[in-house]
């Protein structure tokens, strides 16, 4: 029984979570891409040769800050081709700087995010909720993650809402990259150094 506990326990966790006010419920209703493909997935484009550039660098150290490794991509990553995406630069990302590289210029945000092992193990890596929450583990709970050695290749930050059926209580991949893989033991720790490029029009 105790074995599927975390699975169980991050299910419940994103049906928990609330957030994003807007009018996403409408999504299916308006003209363009939506966000959803179909009732679990999101659609995304590539964001080569877009308005969109994503950079990561997960920056990995051990539990006694000793480092381990640096991965970076290569700019090239994935994000959803609705507003809600420039919403979240936009709003959530923080201040802008305008930088120029091969004379286009582009509004450059930076976010920095190092993910507890309860986020890492069920994988998820909020940007912004509304609603605060949190995870209920138990001692039990903790000691089956501290005993799992994990490999991530796949970094997103997820934007987590409240959309009408059949997409009740969702995190959705804003913005995704895919870099080599890290393994990684319980007590690292990692940190994920976001710079999202937008072209300016």
């Amino acid at each position: 029984m105790k074995v599927f506990m975390i699975p169980l326990l991050g299910a419940i966790f994103v049906t928990l979570i609330l957030g994003y006010t807007e009018s996403v419920h409408a999504d299916h209703s308006e003209p363009g891409p939506s966000i959803f493909k179909d009732s679990t997935n999101v659609h995304i484009v590539d964001s080569n040769d877009s308005k969109y550039q994503i950079y990561l660098q997960a920056i990995i150290r051990n539990g006694d800050g000793q480092l381990i490794s640096v991965i970076d991509n290569t700019g090239v990553g994935a994000y959803i081709p609705h507003k809600i995406t420039d919403y979240v630069f936009d709003t959530v990302m923080g201040e802008k700087e305008i930088v120029s590289i091969d004379n286009i210029k582009y509004e450059k945000a930076q976010y920095t995010f190092t993910p507890a092992l309860e986020y890492r193990y069920v994988q998820l890596y909020p940007i912004f909720t509304e609603v605060p929450f949190r995870f209920d583990v138990t001692e039990d709970d903790i000691t089956i993650m501290l005993s799992k050695t994990m490999e991530f290749g796949f970094w997103k930050l997820d934007y987590c809402a409240v959309f009408k059926e059949p997409h009740d209580y969702s995190c959705i991949p804003i913005f995704q990259v895919l870099v080599s893989n890290i393994t990684m033991e319980p007590n690292d720790d990692v940190t994920l150094q976001w710079t999202i490029l937008r072209e300016l029009s």
